[in-house]
């Protein structure tokens, strides 16, 4: 059998840096990417035949655990009608009349391929819908890699930006204001300075991909009326958080109504979906009804969309309440075994949370770029192989999120005691 260190050779001679996303890549770290073979509810399985609890999740999709049963079922039953028209079909009526059943504050949803395709198109509907061209981004929030997105702050003045990606070309990212997390005052001038100029501004109300910057709710408020008394929209990218913290995402915990929000990961079940969706009047500006131009070949693919309905169906009140229970119980279980681990070696350590979401990180009251510790990726890749090597895996980057999902139970969480104190 072939070894992972022999296919991550082989991958390296076929594909840039062996990977096909960059934090696969174990860059920085003492050890391969594991190449996994299969997996079943909080386990995967690598090729080397070496099982791991799995806190990554596939980084955030599979809130019911890897291979759930009725989702299995569902894509099982899609794949035998077939697996792709490119035509009107009833899937996914059925997905989005379930949506929108249950979320009050839009009234019309378009499903696209991938997070980033829901937030370029998010970001194209606001300009359209606007006529103005200037996003204001915040520094710490990811929104995938369309061009707009990857921009950096800039060494001048607030809202001043450059690109952060080569390829990036300088007229992109001048539209592009770049403020940071939690400063109203920047947010403030940044108007002032661009009047009539911003069509939205757009923020992760849950930053976890940088991270998890938990923001104040007031600065949320704040950013629903500035906007409103601007004229610009409001952009929650509810990708990450979406299905997660709760059916509606942030905008259902904080009460705090986005004009348009986007969707991924769990949307689709741990199938390739995103969404953006909004009220009738700013969803009227998409092609074929308006001028704001959008298309997918494999958009609202008939798979991707009985997976997410049927993932989606599971996501009841006592589902959360079960899957944020669990998630404070590992908590209490990591944080224990970092101050007790070979004599304190990672007490520096803590675990920062949002319902299923954690973040394990060597400083407290990090909610901003700026108080993110310098040293961050040295300390963590030791407490990452330590934790590999017991057969817990994190997402292998210091910066992402764990996923707690509902498949760690009781058992699971029995489980890894065991191998954190083995």
């Amino acid at each position: 059998m072939t070894t992972q260190n022999e296919l991550f050779e082989k991958s390296k001679d076929l594909v840039p840096g062996g990977v096909h996303s960059p934090v696969r890549s174990f860059k920085g770290l003492h050890t391969t990417p594991r190449f996994i073979k299969k997996a079943h509810g909080a386990f995967i399985e690598d090729v080397d035949g070496k099982d791991y609890i799995d806190f990554c999740m596939s980084f955030g999709p599979l809130v019911l655990g890897h291979k759930d049963s009725d989702v299995e079922k569902s894509l099982v039953d899609a794949l035998s009608r077939g697996w792709s028209y490119g035509t009107c079909e009833p899937y996914s009526l059925d997905l989005a009349s379930f949506l929108l059943s249950k979320i009050d504050f839009v009234d019309q949803i378009r499903f696209v391929n991938s997070g980033t395709e829901a937030v370029m198109t998010a970001l194209r509907l606001a300009r359209g819908a606007t006529k103005k061209d200037k996003i204001i981004k915040f520094n710490g929030c990811y929104h995938g890699h369309t061009d707009s997105m990857l921009i950096k702050a800039g060494s001048g003045l607030a809202g001043t930006s450059e690109a952060s990606s080569a390829g990036v070309p300088e007229g992109i990212s001048k539209d592009t204001l770049i403020l940071e997390l939690g400063n109203t005052e920047e947010v403030i001038q940044c108007f002032k300075d661009h009047p009539g100029e911003i069509a939205a501004i757009i923020i992760e109300p849950l930053p976890a991909n940088n991270g998890l910057l938990i923001q104040e709710k007031s600065f949320l408020e704040f950013l629903r009326k500035i906007t409103k008394d601007n004229d610009a929209l409001l952009i929650f990218d509810e990708v990450i958080s979406g299905f997660r913290v709760a059916f509606g995402g942030m905008a259902e915990l904080t009460g705090i109504t986005p004009d348009i929000v986007t969707y991924g990961k769990i949307i689709g079940g741990g199938l390739p979906v995103g969404a953006i969706a909004a009220k009738k009047e700013i969803m009227d500006n998409l092609a074929p009804v308006g001028s704001v131009y959008q298309a997918g070949t494999l958009s609202a693919n008939p798979l991707a969309m009985v997976g997410g309905l049927e993932t989606l169906k599971k996501m009841t009140p006592k589902a959360y309440e079960e899957i944020n229970a669990n998630t404070t119980k590992i908590i209490n279980v990591f944080n224990k075994w970092l101050k007790e681990y070979n004599d304190g070696e990672f007490s520096h350590y803590s675990l920062t949370s949002h319902s299923s979401l954690f973040w394990i990180v060597a400083a407290e009251g990090v909610n901003c770029m700026d108080k993110i510790p310098a040293d961050i990726t040295e300390k963590f890749n030791p407490l990452f192989e330590t934790l590999l090597e017991k057969g817990i895996y994190l997402s292998p980057n210091a910066y992402e999120v764990g996923f707690v999902s509902l498949a760690h139970n009781d058992e699971v969480i029995g489980e890894l005691e065991k191998r954190l104190w083995n």
